[in-house]
């Protein structure tokens, strides 16, 4: 996509037609072209015409859910940032979603601010890539003013494990285990779960 100046586009995927005129309206009162495909087989027939922007996915659709679209994108080289959107959404689901390469991991029903906010973070980061294919690296200093206990509770993080578990494993209570994962958003930036999971995969966490 290097050169691309075509206008940022977002290419919503879902089986639930509600979902993706709700999206496609969101976003066309933001200034944003969408364009809806009812499953993952139909946006696939046309993934190599995609331009600059993003991809909103369901996770559950029939025939290919979203982890096995990732999976298809990648093997056709389309590096396009993918927001995957679920109704059965938790911290272990969020994880596996940004360590199968999501750009973000949102729960339905959708928070229309939330969206618009991940998808435009999602089209700069595009953007940043297509410019410069290194420019999101050096996050690993932003990690190293993580003290040892924070550092332990990221890697549980982005193990995917919850909060219950890595309290238990790292002999803290739970409170605490959210007291020090707070920490480690506020000192990183990262604005939630999934964010604070890519920047941490990123970094080679």
């Amino acid at each position: 996509m290097s050169g691309d100046l075509r206008e940022p586009t977002v290419q919503v995927i879902d089986d639930d037609v509600t979902v993706r005129r709700g999206i496609s309206l969101l976003l066309g009162e933001a200034g944003i072209a969408a364009y809806g495909y009812a499953s993952a087989l139909d946006f696939l027939d046309s993934a190599h015409e995609v331009g600059p922007g993003c991809i909103i996915t369901a996770l559950r659709m029939p025939e290919i859910d979203g982890f096995e679209l990732m999976t298809q994108l990648k093997a056709r080289g389309v590096r396009t940032p993918v927001i995957m959107i679920s109704g059965y959404g938790d911290v272990p689901m969020a994880v596996q979603a940004m360590r199968a390469g999501a750009q973000n991991f949102i729960e339905k029903p959708l928070n229309g601010p939330r969206l618009l906010a991940a998808v435009r973070d999602a089209i700069n980061s595009d953007a940043r890539a297509t410019r410069d294919p290194v420019a999101e690296q050096g996050v690993s200093g932003l990690l190293t003013m993580l003290t040892p206990r924070e550092a332990d509770v990221l890697h549980g993080v982005v193990a995917g494990k919850a909060n219950k578990l890595i309290a238990r494993e790292l002999g803290i209570s739970p409170r605490t285990v959210e007291a020090h994962r707070a920490g480690v958003m506020a000192k990183t930036g990262a604005s939630s779960v999934p964010a604070l999971v890519r920047l941490a995969l990123s970094a080679g966490v």
